[in-house]
């Protein structure tokens, strides 16, 4: 008797469907995706990101404006050295003219590179120069370095010490381009000679000299060109304080051409 084939074909079928089941649930033979690995060790310190900025950065001009310039501030001093040149100010300097000259002077004095330039065009013309800011100078050394421009010897330099000049009074230096020098004592506009003398020490004709005069206490000390010429003590006047400055003078041959180059208020 022949077994019938559809129960032996519903059989292979149900094989076929439960094999196929099982192949999907267990993932068939393919391989699992692998993580990669790390790079680097890592690390125990927290880092911590940068906080945005709040503002925006600030941009620097190009070509920032430039800031006000003011000229330098001239400011007075008690003891220096005034080297005189155009940019010397000649507001902190007064002066005063004597002499038989002074009622017709023709005189310049002008600023230039190098010096103040005295051109005296006058016979018997005294230019006084005094520094205007310290009006009671004591104890004092002034020194006066000085060109003559002119081949003549005649002209006269001197330098001032304790000027008061509501009074008249001062002490003065003055050195004659031929070599003779006198000490003076001025009171009430009229001078008495206290000394005088005679120094080759100067260099004579168109050539740069230096005169110095130490007033200390009452006890006058002049030098030309660092030779000591005399110390004297006035025993009759004593002028205790006052200006400083210099003159420079003709006598009886012109032009006078002088030009100074610097003068020095120091202590003794």
């Amino acid at each position: 008797m022949r077994t019938p084939a559809r129960p032996f074909l519903f059989l292979v079928f149900t094989v076929l469907v439960v094999s196929l089941a099982c192949s999907t649930l267990s993932g068939g033979n393919t391989p699992a995706p692998q993580l990669p690995l790390p790079t680097e060790e890592p690390t125990d310190t927290l880092v911590i990101p940068s906080a945005a900025p709040t503002e925006p950065p600030v941009q620097q001009a190009t070509n920032p404006p430039e800031q006000p310039t003011s000229a330098p501030v001239d400011v007075p001093q008690d003891f220096f050295k005034e080297e005189f040149s155009t940019n010397t100010n000649l507001g902190n300097w007064t002066y005063f003219l004597k002499g038989a000259g002074k009622d017709d002077a023709k005189y310049t004095v002008e600023k230039q590179d190098d010096g103040l330039l005295f051109d005296l065009q006058t016979a018997n013309l005294y230019v006084y120069y005094l520094y205007e800011v310290q009006l009671a100078y004591r104890d004092t050394t002034v020194t006066l370095v000085a060109e003559n421009q002119e081949a003549d010897n005649n002209s006269n330099v001197s330098l001032i010490c304790r000027l008061n000049y509501d009074k008249g009074q001062w002490y003065e230096f003055d050195f004659k381009g031929n070599g003779l020098w006198n000490l003076w004592a001025w009171d009430n506009f009229k001078n008495k000679k206290m000394t005088d003398g005679g120094s080759d020490d100067l260099h004579r004709g168109m050539a740069v000299n230096e005169y110095m005069m130490t007033c200390q206490g009452n006890t006058i000390t002049v030098y030309v060109n660092g030779n000591k010429l005399t110390t004297y003590t006035d025993k009759t006047n004593f002028f205790g304080e006052g200006q400083v400055g210099f003159n420079i003078a003709s006598l009886n041959v012109l032009p006078i051409t002088v030009n100074v180059k610097s003068f020095e208020i120091a202590e003794p």
